[in-house]
């Protein structure tokens, strides 16, 4: 009896629903979640089809599914189950998944169903679907309409931190985000500043400086739309702590060279990257991606807050003690009041105005440099230079 009363207890107060139903399809019992699911009292519903909690086509045609269950005597447990919906009192339909076992009770057999509500998965996909519709007309609205979508992702991330099950929530929309965004927006990008780039080539024989000012535009907008894309990924999969530097031997001057060529691409106008190494070896041990991305957040920088017809220094260095990495640039420099909170997330210097950025760069670069034991250095004189140095120990 005691053994009776702990399964009672453990199927009134289960989280998911269970239905039993008889040989015939008519119901014999709903545990309370099931009968608040469906929105019924068990006197409503006890020895009626269980079609009536099925919306059309799956009504229609239960019996028929039973029949052929029986006649097939499929002696087994649906596991995992399938996914089904299901018909409230009210008319309302809701997916659910439902896993089924036959029981042999008291010389009779009876079908045990076991409900696991979908709704709120199935929200929060239709939120990801939504997010992944915006994201791409973001990309024709550029950078403007990209921080709309950055301010409500991290309203969103506010809201869902209330209790530790939205929280969990954000996190999978935020990794499905990641996932979708790393794959289907660096491709368009990729395309887009290229396809610029060629459209400024064949349009020099005319020489119209109208052609060159927008052209301008699509290259410095898809450059800001890149680097607040790379910024937000970086930074979400550094609060997911899944970076783990991967220590490798590589050639840094080939990879710098890369770098220079890519980043020459979304320059200003007649404003030149230099690059130079110093040293006789070319070969360094650390990790190849991390890497990359901090010259591509140090020289963005210098990018964004230099002008025109200006010159960026690229410049690595390997010696038997240390590898080194530094960027300088002639630009706005930074104020020596915000020097000190410059490495904190999402700070920004009062003198950047409108130059377009999320702050995040030089905060995921510390963090980089940081997971593969190196220290990050800058100076910094306004309006006359900027210069910030990687060292590594070897």
């Amino acid at each position: 009896m005691e053994q009776v009363r702990l399964l009672e207890a453990i199927i009134e107060t289960a989280i998911d629903g269970i239905i039993t139903i008889d040989n015939r399809g008519h119901i014999e019992s709903l545990n309370p979640a099931a009968l608040k699911l469906f929105g019924y009292t068990l006197e409503e519903v006890k020895g009626r089809n269980i079609n009536m909690l099925m919306p059309e086509p799956d009504k229609s045609g239960h019996d028929g599914y039973l029949h052929r269950y029986q006649t097939t005597r499929e002696k087994r447990i649906i596991g995992k189950g399938r996914e089904v919906r299901g018909l409230r009192k009210n008319g309302s339909t809701f997916p659910f998944r439902l896993a089924v076992s036959e029981v042999q009770y008291d010389d009779r057999i009876i079908y045990t169903g076991f409900i696991h509500d979908l709704s709120k998965e199935k929200e929060a996909e239709e939120r990801l679907r939504e997010y992944a519709a915006e994201l791409e007309e973001l990309v024709e609205e550029r950078t403007k309409s990209l921080r709309k979508t950055v301010r409500a992702l991290s309203e969103a991330k506010e809201e869902v931190s209330l209790s530790l099950e939205k929280e969990k929530e954000l996190n999978q929309m935020k990794s499905r985000f990641v996932s979708m965004a790393s794959h289907e927006f660096r491709t368009p990008l990729s395309s887009v500043q290229l396809s610029s780039s060629l459209i400024e080539k064949y349009a020099q024989p005319f020489n119209n400086k109208n052609i060159i000012k927008h052209v301008g535009k699509i290259k410095n907008a898809v450059g800001n739309l890149t680097t607040i894309l790379n910024d937000f990924l970086s930074l979400e999969r550094l609060e997911a702590g899944i970076v783990e530097p991967a220590f490798i031997s590589f050639d840094l001057v080939k990879l710098a060279e890369e770098v220079t060529e890519e980043m020459q691409m979304i320059a200003k106008q007649e404003q030149h990257i230099i690059y130079q190494h110093t040293g006789l070896e070319s070969v360094t041990e650390l990790d190849q991606n991390l890497i990359r991305n901090c010259m591509i957040n140090l020289i963005s920088n210098s990018i964004k807050y230099s002008g025109e017809h200006t010159f960026i220094e690229f410049n690595t260095e390997i010696n038997e003690h240390e590898c080194t990495i530094m960027v300088k640039d002639n630009g706005i420099g930074i104020p020596e009041a915000d020097q000190k909170h410059l490495f904190q997330p999402f700070f920004r210097a009062n003198n950047t105005g409108n130059i377009p950025g999320t702050g995040l760069g030089l905060n995921i670069v510390l963090r980089y440099a940081t997971l593969m034991n190196g220290r990050l250095h800058f100076e910094s004189v306004v309006n006359k230079e900027t210069t910030f140095k990687l060292s590594f120990n070897r």
